[in-house]
Parts: C-alpha cells; sequence; structure tokens
C-alpha cells in the first residue's frame, strides 16, 4: 500500500511512522501542518485554537461533550512541529528533498493494541493533509475498515 505507517517500538511504547512526499517546498507544508484553519480541517477533533510557541496550548473537541489541550514541546518552522497529547507524543518533522520535501508525522502511544485503529486513523487524516496541500477538495474516503484491516495484518 502506498503512503502507508509502520510500527516500531521505542523505550516500551509503541511508535506508529508515516512519510509522505510533497512536490513544494517545506515552508508550504509547515503552513498546512501548523496554520489553525487548515489545522482544523485534517487533525481529529481540533477546535482551531492554537497557541503556536512552545509550551502553547492546542485545544480539542471531540463533539462530545469532551475537550482537552496538548501542549507544544517544540516548533522550528519549517522543519519540526511536535506536541504533547495526553500521555502521547506527536512529532512532524519535515526534511528538503528532491522536488520538494519528506514530511515524517510519528505517534508514540502505549496502548500497542490500539495500533491498527490508530494507525488507519492517521492514514485518513493524512489523506485529507495531501489533499489540502495539493489543492484538492477535502473529501474523507470511507476506507476506514478496509485500512483497519489492512494494518492489523501488517502489524500482527
Amino acid at each position: 500500500m502506498h503512503n502507508d505507517g509502520s510500527l516500531h517500538e521505542k523505550e516500551g511504547r509503541s511508535v506508529l511512522v508515516f512519510e509522505r512526499h510533497y512536490p513544494i517546498a517545506p515552508e508550504k507544508v509547515f503552513l498546512f501542518i501548523t496554520d489553525p484553519q487548515y489545522f482544523r480541517q485534517w487533525y481529529p477533533f481540533a477546535t482551531g485554537d492554537m497557541d503556536l510557541k512552545v509550551g502553547g496550548k492546542i485545544k480539542f473537541d471531540d463533539g462530545e461533550g469532551s475537550t482537552y489541550e496538548a501542549e507544544i514541546t517544540e516548533i522550528n518552522p519549517p522543519y519540526s512541529f511536535c506536541f504533547k497529547e495526553m500521555e502521547d507524543l506527536l512529532e512532524i518533522s519535515i526534511q528538503v528533498a528532491d522536488q520538494g520535501c519528506t514530511m515524517t508525522f510519528s505517534h508514540t502511544f502505549d496502548d500497542r493494541a490500539m495500533a491498527k485503529y490508530t494507525a488507519a486513523g492517521w492514514h485518513r487524516c493524512l489523506d485529507a493533509l495531501g489533499q489540502l496541500i495539493h489543492g484538492q477538495p477535502l473529501e474523507w474516503e470511507e476506507n476506514g475498515p478496509e485500512l483497519r484491516e489492512y494494518y492489523k495484518e501488517k502489524f500482527e
């Protein structure tokens, strides 16, 4: 499968890693990752309320009455954007590459049993991010069940 994620272990925790290549400059990709108007379109439950500095908060609302915050741990335009969401660590890095850049998205979490669900979810979110980056209309594919099955087989 193209653009799929891989599962690793680091210090007893699970780490999902996705790499995506974009034919545009890192500065433009970084904007789609950190601009609140774009961020809330591809990142689950994001409200668009973000304080883009180390120690700044990103606010989330699940639509079912739960709100929570993440704390930005690193922001180094246009190369890195990292934050801690509850106990999970999300790290996005961008490297200059041939004809554009490569974005690496990592999610560190504890419950390995959730990996297939988490991977399927991020796969869909990063597909949506790619649509935004490429100037396409945002369309969420109804491929969650297939992706969960794919990652279940891949990670077992």
